[in-house]
C-alpha cells in the first residue's frame, strides 16, 4: 500500500509538471511561499518555550483550531481542482474498497501536509519542554495532523459534490465577503486587546472553550495534563479521538459514495457567462436581484454612491472633535451615519433604471419580488462594510461591551431606511442623470425630489429614535446594559422593512403605468 501511495503521488506531481510554464511557475511560487510560512511558524512556535506555559497553551490551542478549521474550509472557498478525486481513479481498475484508504494516505504526502507536520513537531517539542508526557504530546500532534488533513479531504469532497466545478467569480466573491465579515472583526478585536507583553486574559477563556471542541481538543491535551486538569484532559482526549474517527469515517463515506454513484450532471443554470443570473434563483426575485447587482457594480452612478457613504460617515467626526466632543462619543457617529445612508441609497432606484424599467412592466413582475430584489446589492455591500466598521469603532472607543448596542442601532437605521426606500422609490421618484452621464451631472427636474430624499432620511431617524434613546445611556455610562437597544433596534428594523416591502410592492403594482411614463419622459 505504501508503494501505491508513493507511486500515486509521483504520478500526480509529474502530471502537474507537464503543464505549461505559467502553471509550473505558479506551483513553484506556491511551494516557496508554503515553505516560508512553515519556517516562520516553526520559529515562532519554538520561541514559545521561552514564555509562560499559559501563554504557550493559549497560542497553540488558538492556532491549531484555526488551522483545523482552515484545512476544512479552504477547499470549499477556493474551489480548486481535487487531484485526489476518487472518480479520477476508477479507470485504473483499483480495488474500490481500498481506494479511499489509499487516497487518504496519499493526502499526507503533500506540501501542506508536510508543512503542517513540521509545525506539529515544533508544537510537540514545546509541550514536552513544559513537562508534558512525550507520549501524550506526540499523540496530540498526530491527532491534530490527522484531523486537519482528513478534514481537508472531506471539505474537498463536499465542494466537488455540492458546488459547481467551474466556480463563477460571483460565487467566489460571495465567499470572500463572508470571510471578510468574519475575519476582519476578529482581527480587529484581537489587535485591540491589552497585550502588555502577555496573552490577554480573554484569549485564555477562548482557548479553554476551544479545548472542549473538535477544533482545539487535540492541541490542548498535553497542556491540560501539565496543568493537572485530569478530568478535562480525559474529556478533551475523548473529543479529539471521536473527532478524528468521525472525520475519517466522513471521508470514507464521501469517497465511497463518489465511487458508487454517477457524476452529478451540470445544472442548466450554471451555464458559463450568465454571472449573477446563473448564481441567483431562477425566479422573479432572483432576476431582479441579478439585474440590480449588475447595475450597482458596473454603473458609475451607483458606484459613486457607494464610495461617498464611508467618506461621509468618517467626515462627520471632524466637527465633533473640533467642538471638543470626547473621542469615545464622537467615534460612535460615523458607523450610524453609514448605516443611515446605506438604507437611503435605493430611495430612487426606479429612476436610475431609466428606460430599462419597461422590463419589469412587460414581464409582469410582482411588487414584492421587485422591492426585495432591488435591496440585495445594497445589503451585499452594506453588511461587510458595517461588519468591519463596528469593530473598528469599538476598538477606538475601547468598550467591546457596546457591541449589542451598535448592532441594534446599525440594524435599525439600515433596515428602516431600506423599508422607507421601498415605498418612496415608487411614490416619489425624481429625475437623475442618465446611464453613461457623469454622476455629478444634475438634470433639470419637472418635480422636486425632496419627499424621497428627505423623507427617507428623516423617517429613518424618527423611527430609530426609541433605539437611539436606549443606546445613549449605554454609551454614556459603563453600568447600563446594551441589550435593550439591540432588541429594540432589530425588532423595529425588521417590522419597518417588512411593512415597507409590502406597501411598496402593492404601490408598485398599482402605479406601474405612471412609473413607466415617468422614466420615459425624464
Amino acid at each position: 500500500m505504501a508503494a501505491l501511495v508513493l507511486r500515486l503521488r509521483l504520478t500526480l506531481a509529474l502530471g502537474a509538471l507537464r503543464g505549461d510554464r505559467s502553471r509550473v511557475a505558479r506551483t513553484v511560487i506556491a511551494l516557496l511561499l508554503t515553505a516560508a510560512a512553515a519556517t516562520v511558524a516553526v520559529i515562532a512556535i519554538r520561541s514559545l518555550s521561552h514564555t509562560s506555559e499559559a501563554a504557550a497553551h493559549t497560542v497553540i490551542v488558538l492556532g491549531s483550531s484555526a488551522v483545523v478549521l482552515g484545512f476544512f474550509v479552504a477547499p470549499i472557498l477556493a474551489g480548486a481542482t481535487d487531484q485526489l478525486d476518487p472518480r479520477r481513479f476508477i479507470v485504473f481498475g483499483l480495488d474500490e474498497r481500498r481506494l479511499p484508504v489509499v487516497l487518504a494516505l496519499a493526502a499526507f504526502v503533500s506540501v501542506p501536509s508536510l508543512a503542517l507536520l513540521a509545525v506539529q513537531v515544533a508544537v510537540v517539542f514545546v509541550a514536552i519542554s513544559f513537562g508534558a508526557p512525550w507520549v501524550l504530546a506526540v499523540l496530540s500532534g498526530l491527532l491534530t495532523l490527522v484531523t486537519a488533513v482528513l478534514a481537508a479531504r472531506a471539505g474537498m469532497a463536499l465542494s466537488a459534490r455540492l458546488l459547481p466545478e467551474r466556480r463563477s467569480r460571483e460565487l467566489t466573491s460571495l465567499f470572500a465577503l463572508a470571510v471578510i465579515v468574519v475575519a476582519v472583526p476578529v482581527c480587529v478585536f484581537v489587535a485591540s486587546l491589552g497585550w502588555a507583553g502577555a496573552v490577554p486574559p480573554v484569549l485564555h477563556g477562548v482557548a479553554d472553550a476551544l479545548a472542549l471542541t473538535p477544533l482545539g481538543a487535540s492541541a490542548a491535551l498535553p497542556f491540560l495534563a501539565v496543568d493537572g486538569q485530569t478530568g478535562t484532559t480525559w474529556i478533551s482526549a475523548i473529543i479529539a479521538l471521536v473527532t478524528a474517527a468521525g472525520v475519517a469515517a466522513g471521508w470514507l463515506a464521501l469517497a465511497r459514495r463518489a465511487l458508487s454513484t454517477t457524476e452529478r450532471p451540470t445544472a442548466v443554470r450554471e451555464r458559463p457567462g450568465l454571472g449573477w443570473f446563473a448564481l441567483l434563483p431562477s425566479t422573479a426575485f432572483g432576476a431582479v436581484a441579478a439585474r440590480s447587482l449588475v447595475y450597482w457594480l458596473r454603473d458609475r452612478r451607483y458606484i459613486m454612491n457607494f464610495v461617498i457613504v464611508p467618506i461621509a460617515g468618517v467626515l462627520t467626526i471632524v466637527p465633533l472633535l473640533v467642538a471638543g466632543v470626547p473621542v469615545g462619543i464622537a467615534a460612535a457617529l460615523p458607523v450610524a451615519v453609514m448605516a443611515l445612508f446605506f438604507g437611503w441609497l435605493p430611495h430612487n432606484d426606479v429612476a436610475y433604471d431609466s428606460t430599462a424599467f419597461w422590463i419589469h412592466v412587460a414581464s409582469g413582475v410582482r411588487g414584492i419580488p421587485d422591492r426585495l430584489g432591488r435591496l440585495i446589492p445594497v445589503l451585499l455591500i452594506a453588511i461587510p462594510t458595517l461588519a468591519i466598521a463596528i469593530p473598528i469603532t469599538l476598538a477606538v472607543i475601547g468598550r467591546w461591551s457596546l457591541l449589542p448596542m451598535f448592532v441594534g442601532v446599525v440594524v435599525n437605521l439600515l433596515l428602516t431606511g431600506l423599508g422607507l426606500s421601498s415605498i418612496l422609490s415608487v411614490i416619489a421618484p425624481y429625475a437623475v442623470s442618465r446611464p453613461g452621464d457623469s454622476p455629478f451631472q444634475q438634470p433639470q427636474r419637472a418635480r422636486g425630489g425632496a419627499l424621497g430624499q428627505a423623507g427617507t432620511l428623516l423617517g429613518a431617524v424618527v423611527l430609530s429614535l426609541p433605539t437611539l434613546l436606549l443606546a445613549w445611556p449605554a454609551l454614556a455610562s459603563d453600568g447600563v446594559s446594551a441589550a435593550p437597544a439591540l432588541w429594540m433596534g432589530v425588532g423595529t428594523g425588521v417590522v419597518v422593512l417588512g411593512a415597507g416591502v409590502l406597501l411598496g410592492g402593492r404601490t408598485f403594482e398599482h402605479r406601474g403605468a405612471q412609473l413607466m411614463e415617468f422614466v420615459e419622459t425624464v
